[in-house]
């Protein structure tokens, strides 16, 4: 994960900065406050060879230092596919024109700043991959596919599958997101073509 000094406009994996929508411009709100979700970055969704791209959008509320999405159907957490995708029957979408902010970080005088950062795909070293495998844990922070390092209770049954995972990082982190020092947790529908997206507590 590499902070950029400009905008990222390609439809490549990211977090912050604004969506760079494969459709038209779908942003969620939070169905408690009508407030726009946070967006927090796209992931691009695993296809067979030769199929055309698409991206899942996370986007999670934010309420006095508490990110959204513990209950991954309350709408706190939306998690968009494009193109072709179906929007989840909880989400509630705004009006066109709708747009929310994005991924922030604390200062050094508590102030909230946006930042962005492209994401680049590696390969999990084996020997960690091995310790998952063998332990059902490991100290990756964030990554993509495999198997999910679950906390407590945030697996969504199947026939959902595993897609991505992202790492709290709390007011000191690169970025904040406040999992209570857990994890969240990325799923797709069997054809990909819905998300799911829920946090659990360590």
């Amino acid at each position: 994960m590499h902070p950029v000094d400009e905008a990222i406009t390609e439809p490549v994996a990211k977090l912050g900065g604004d969506p760079v929508w494969l459709e038209e411009p779908c942003w969620p709100l939070n169905p408690r406050t009508g407030e726009p979700l946070d967006f927090i970055g796209q992931i691009p969704v695993p296809v067979g060879l030769g199929d055309e791209l698409r991206m899942a959008y996370l986007f999670l509320s934010y309420e006095d230092y508490e990110t959204g999405g513990m209950d991954p159907e309350d709408g706190e957490a939306v998690l968009l596919i494009q193109p072709g995708g179906r929007i989840p029957g909880f989400a509630t979408i705004g009006p066109a024109g709708t747009k929310g902010r994005s991924l922030f970080a604390f200062d050094a005088e508590d102030e909230e700043v946006l930042v962005e950062f492209r994401i680049e795909m590696r390969p999990v070293p084996e020997e960690q991959e091995c310790y998952l495998g063998k332990y059902g844990s490991f100290d990756v922070d964030n990554y993509v596919g495999g198997k999910a390092n679950y906390q407590m209770r945030a697996k969504v049954e199947a026939p959902w599958r595993f897609f991505f995972s992202l790492a709290c990082t709390g007011d000191t982190g690169p970025y904040f997101l406040n999992f209570a020092h857990g994890a969240g947790y990325a799923h797709l529908s069997p054809d990909g073509l819905e998300g799911r997206f829920g946090w659990d507590a360590a």
